[in-house]
């Protein structure tokens, strides 16, 4: 896509003086930094040049003018990000001739933001989550406590807040479910799988007494003071395990827990049990899934199938 910034020689001295009125008063009155006036002055130095091929003025442009600016970028292939962040500045600068009564009316007040699909949740296949959970050295205590953790958040969907601060009073093994009080109060039960309850077995019978020696904890994966560990500490964990395990993805606090809804999805699990259990409010935030799952059978489907 042309670049209309690069065309800021051709613009008109009335234009650059018009630009650089409203960038001075942006940073005496909010401050911002010189990156933040510099994107600003790109952005509307290409709807000027645009608008002056059309001789029209900048502060005198209508809606119709700037529909068709952002229409002609989007022709040229600009990303909706792209357009969203420039008709940001826009609106900005049309709101400022608004409040210091140049203009009655804001011309961009009624153009709709593009949409921005919200970008899909990274996920691990199968075989890289077993990977991933056999990576812990499960011979002395704190890699028994890791690899236990790891399964239970794979099991679980939790997300590694709630892992973190898991207390004792919250797992149930002989129902197998732990006790959930996530976002908004919202209590959930979430079952464990057979797995996940043997390695917490395990750990409470060999890890956690080594741990604490003889120190009282609340908390289900204590460090060796007693505390819980803290979310950074655990995703740094992961990420030496991921690292181990041969996993050069890039991952995110959440990795497991995006890989145990997109694979529940992806043997069949019904939608709604997973907004279940993974404490969504909204079903539409568990629906960004069912993407991750259809991309995954995409895969499968263009691997395998002889016309794929």
């Amino acid at each position: 896509m042309e670049d209309m910034t690069t065309n800021a020689d051709s613009l008109s001295t009335a234009a650059h003086a018009e630009i650089d009125r409203f960038l001075d008063e942006l940073w005496s009155e909010r401050g911002l930094s010189r990156n933040t006036l510099a994107a600003y002055r790109a952005d509307l130095v290409g709807l000027a040049v645009w608008l002056e091929r059309q001789s029209i003025e900048l502060d005198k442009a209508g809606r119709e003018h700037l529909q068709g600016f952002l229409a002609w970028r989007i022709g040229r292939g600009a990303r909706p990000r792209s357009t969203a962040r420039q008709l940001s500045s826009i609106r900005h600068y049309y709101r400022n001739l608004v409040r210091h009564g140049r203009l009655a009316d804001d011309p961009s007040a009624r153009i709709d933001m593009p949409k921005l699909g919200r970008p899909l949740p990274k996920s691990l296949s199968e075989a890289e989550v077993e990977r991933l959970l056999a990576a812990p050295d499960c011979t002395g205590a704190l890699g028994l406590r890791d690899r236990t953790m790891l399964e239970v958040l794979y099991a679980s969907g939790l997300r590694v807040s709630e892992l973190v601060m898991l207390r004792l009073d919250q797992i149930n093994l002989r129902q197998g479910v732990v006790r959930i009080v996530g976002k908004g109060d919202r209590e959930r039960l979430v079952p464990l799988g057979e797995e996940a309850q043997a390695w917490i077995a395990r750990h409470m019978r060999e890890a956690r007494p080594d741990l604490l020696n003889g120190r009282a904890s609340e908390y289900a994966f204590p460090t060796r003071r007693g505390d819980h560990m803290t979310r950074q500490s655990f995703w740094h964990l992961i990420k030496r395990y991921a690292a181990a395990a041969g996993i050069e993805r890039s991952l995110s606090p959440h990795t497991l827990r995006h890989a145990f809804a997109t694979h529940l999805l992806n043997h069949g699990a019904d939608l709604r049990a997973v907004q279940m259990l993974l404490g969504h409010s909204d079903l539409s935030t568990t629906q960004i899934y069912t993407h991750v799952a259809r991309e995954r059978l995409k895969e499968v489907h263009a691997l395998h199938h002889p016309r794929g």
